[in-house]
C-alpha cells in the first residue's frame, strides 16, 4: 500500500480520487511514498527519504524545494490551470473595483448613519466616487499562460482593447487565446499603450521586478496595476514611486504589504485568487490524478523539474530512471539491463535542463538486484520498478 502525507486541508473530492484499497492518506505519515501540499512550507521541514513525488494543488512551487527535489530524482507536480477561472472573475473584479471606486464608495456608505439627511448625504457626496467604464480602456496582459489568457479573453468580451506579451506561449494557449488580442512587440510598448496593466508570470530571476523604476517612465499617467500573480514581479520601489506621484493611479493585489497598508491608492486583497470551493476542487483533482499516474505508472505530467513523458504500459514490467542529463546514459542502461538478460519491449527517453527522465518496459519480471545495478551507474538519481509484484 502507498502512503501520501497530506501538509495541508486538500479538498476531499480529490483525495476520493485515491483507492482505500491501495492508499493510506494522513496528515502524520512519517516515512511518506509522497506528498500533498497546498500552502505549507516544505522547505523548513525535512525530507523523508522515502519521498518519491510531491505534488501541490496549486499552481506556484515556491514552497517547495524544488532544485532538493531534483537531486534526489523526485519530481515536483502543480496543478496549471486548475483554478485558472476564479483568479480570472477576481482580476476582472480587481479592475471594476479601481475603475468604478467601488472600496472608496463602500468605505463612505459605512460612515452612514440613519437619519433625515441620509439621502441628501448621498446625493451630495456621490460624486466623489465617478468613474469610469472599460469598454474602451486598454489592457495589457504580461504573461499569456492559463490565467493570462482568460483574463484577456474576459477582458476583450466586455468591450476593451487588449494586447498581451508572452515570448514563452505555449500552443495550447494560443489556441485558446481570442484572435481579437492583439500581439505587443515588447513590454515597453505594452507599458505606453495601456489603461491597465496585468500580470501573470511565475516569480523567478527573470520576471523579479519586472515592472521596475524605467517601467515608471513610460506608463501612462494614472495607469493601474494588478497583480494577482506573486508580490515580487512589482518592484516595491518603484511601486511606491509611481503611488507617490500619481503614475499609478491604483495597484490591485492579492497580498497586502506592511508599508502600503492605508494607503487608499492600494485595493489589497488576502490571497483570495483561488479561494473558491471550485478551484479548491480543480486542484485537488489535478494534483491527485498526476501523482497516482506517476506512482502507479511512472507517468510525468505538469511537473515544474521533470521533462513531460507519458507511455502506455507494455510487456511485464517497468523501470522508472531519473538521472543527471549526461551523454551515454542510455548506452549504460542497456548494457545493464543486457547483461541481467532483459529485453526491452518499449522506452521513452525525455530530457529538461540537467535532468533526463527514461522509461523502459521489460518483457520478464525484473530480477533481484538490477535496481540496485542500475543505482550503481555514476550519475543516476532514482530508480523505481513497477509491475511483476516488484512495485517500488
Amino acid at each position: 500500500m502507498l502512503t501520501i502525507q497530506t501538509l495541508n486541508n486538500i479538498a476531499r473530492s480529490g483525495l476520493d480520487r485515491l483507492p482505500a484499497n491501495r492508499y493510506r492518506v494522513a496528515s502524520e505519515i512519517g516515512q511518506p511514498d509522497a506528498v500533498l501540499v497546498r500552502s505549507a512550507d516544505m522547505h523548513a521541514r525535512p525530507l523523508p527519504g522515502s519521498i518519491k513525488a510531491v505534488a501541490r494543488a496549486g499552481a506556484g512551487t515556491n514552497n517547495i524545494p524544488v532544485a532538493a527535489l531534483s537531486a534526489r530524482g523526485v519530481p515536483v507536480f502543480n496543478a496549471p490551470g486548475a483554478n485558472a477561472n476564479a483568479v480570472k472573475e477576481l482580476v476582472v473584479a480587481g479592475m471594476l473595483l479601481a475603475a468604478r471606486n467601488i472600496a472608496d464608495a463602500l468605505a463612505f456608505v459605512a460612515t452612514l448613519s440613519a437619519g433625515a439627511d441620509l439621502d441628501h448625504r448621498v446625493e451630495a457626496e456621490k460624486k466623489r466616487f465617478v468613474g469610469s467604464e472599460l469598454a474602451g480602456r486598454t489592457l495589457g496582459v504580461v504573461g499569456l499562460g492559463a490565467i493570462g489568457v482568460k483574463v484577456a479573453n474576459a477582458a476583450h468580451a466586455l468591450g476593451m482593447r487588449v494586447a498581451g506579451l508572452d515570448p514563452y506561449m505555449t500552443i495550447d494557449g494560443a489556441w485558446a487565446l481570442s484572435s481579437e488580442v492583439a500581439k505587443a512587440g515588447s513590454l515597453d510598448e505594452l507599458l505606453a499603450g495601456s489603461d491597465f496593466l496585468s500580470f501573470h508570470l511565475p516569480l523567478n530571476d527573470r520576471t523579479r521586478g519586472i515592472f521596475g523604476a524605467a517601467s515608471l517612465a513610460r506608463v501612462r499617467q494614472g495607469v493601474v496595476l494588478l497583480n494577482f500573480a506573486r508580490e515580487g514581479v512589482v518592484d516595491a520601489m518603484a511601486l511606491r514611486q509611481g503611488l507617490a506621484d500619481g503614475r499609478i493611479g491604483r495597484y490591485v493585489c492579492d497580498f497586502p504589504a506592511a508599508d502600503l497598508l492605508g494607503d487608499p491608492r492600494v485595493i489589497a486583497l488576502p490571497h483570495l485568487g483561488a479561494s473558491t470551493g471550485e478551484a479548491e476542487e480543480n486542484c485537488a483533482a489535478m494534483a491527485v490524478d498526476q501523482l497516482r499516474d506517476f506512482l502507479e505508472h511512472g507517468n510525468v505530467h505538469n511537473s515544474v523539474n521533470f521533462p513531460e513523458a507519458r507511455m502506455a504500459r507494455s510487456g511485464h514490467a517497468r523501470i522508472c530512471i531519473a538521472n543527471q542529463n549526461r551523454p551515454n546514459m542510455i548506452g549504460q542502461l542497456s548494457h545493464v539491463l543486457g547483461e541481467a538478460g532483459m529485453n526491452i519491449a518499449q522506452m521513452l527517453n525525455a530530457s529538461r535542463g540537467e535532468l533526463a527522465y527514461t522509461l523502459i518496459d521489460v518483457d520478464a519480471q525484473v530480477p533481484d538486484g538490477l535496481a540496485d545495478a542500475i543505482a550503481g551507474i555514476d550519475g543516476i538519481l532514482s530508480v523505481r520498478v513497477l509491475g511483476g509484484g516488484r512495485d517500488a
